[in-house]
């Protein structure tokens, strides 16, 4: 019987893993976010701000370097004005993704910046094409990231935010091909094309992350800046 022996040595580079890719996910899915991350300020649960001790302790251990977030699915039908403002006056929705189940958006952009101080991690925040609208997406990204006078800079303040935040990365859509909105490549790089012009991150990191299919036999695409290469993987229909 042959044998066979492998060293490893520590002190030998071979090469370099960007962090971000063993980042994290939060989506609005079962106890992920409320319960699970996400207690609120007057819960008998240990908190920081609404954020769970024990959790974020244990995220922190980890030592997550992206977390993302509002989805998957759940972020083609979530609309970030209705997670602003005041909690007790900010709208209610379906989550038609993940159970039906209603939610209170007591969880929204300010809560998950937090979260991601409280780590110490980077942010990635998951746009809407599915069911949103250039303009809708173009203002959050502007309220979150622009720290000068406009009307979306105003509102963040009056939320109690002066400061802009960093977004390290902002996704343009997400599993469009499926949940996102069932398109097209060519539809869906022709939207992205569109969105991601509007998109204007004024506070630096990275701006227009394009969604892709997870199938490897489906039909994929990348996106660089605003070049867009149709690939075809394979095509099982022929």
């Amino acid at each position: 019987m042959s044998r066979y022996k492998h060293i490893v040595n520590p002190d030998k580079k071979m090469g370099h893993i960007n962090p971000e890719t063993q980042g994290h996910f939060s989506e609005h899915l079962g106890r992920c976010i409320y319960e699970g991350i996400y207690v609120g300020e007057h819960s008998d649960i240990p908190n920081k701000n609404g954020m769970r001790t024990d959790v974020v302790e244990a995220l922190k251990e980890m030592k997550l370097p992206v977390l993302r977030w509002p989805g998957g699915c759940f972020a083609d039908e979530y609309h970030w004005m209705d997670g602003i403002g005041d909690k007790a006056l900010r709208k209610k929705m379906i989550n038609t993704n993940w159970g039906g189940v209603v939610e209170d958006n007591s969880f929204g952009t300010h809560e998950f910046m937090e979260l991601c101080e409280q780590l110490g991690c980077k942010t990635y925040v998951n746009g809407n094409v599915g069911s949103g609208t250039v303009r809708e997406m173009s203002e959050w990204v502007e309220y979150m990231t622009f720290s000068g006078v406009s009307p979306m800079a105003d509102l963040r303040k009056k939320n109690g935010r002066e400061e802009p935040w960093t977004v390290d990365y902002f996704g343009v859509g997400n599993e469009s091909w499926g949940c996102g909105g069932n398109m097209l490549p060519e539809y869906y790089a022709d939207l992205f094309r569109h969105y991601q012009t509007f998109v204007r991150n004024t506070g630096g990191g990275g701006m227009g992350i394009s969604s892709w299919p997870s199938n490897p036999d489906a039909r994929i695409f990348t996106v660089t800046g605003t070049v867009v290469v149709l690939t075809v993987v394979s095509d099982a229909a022929s």
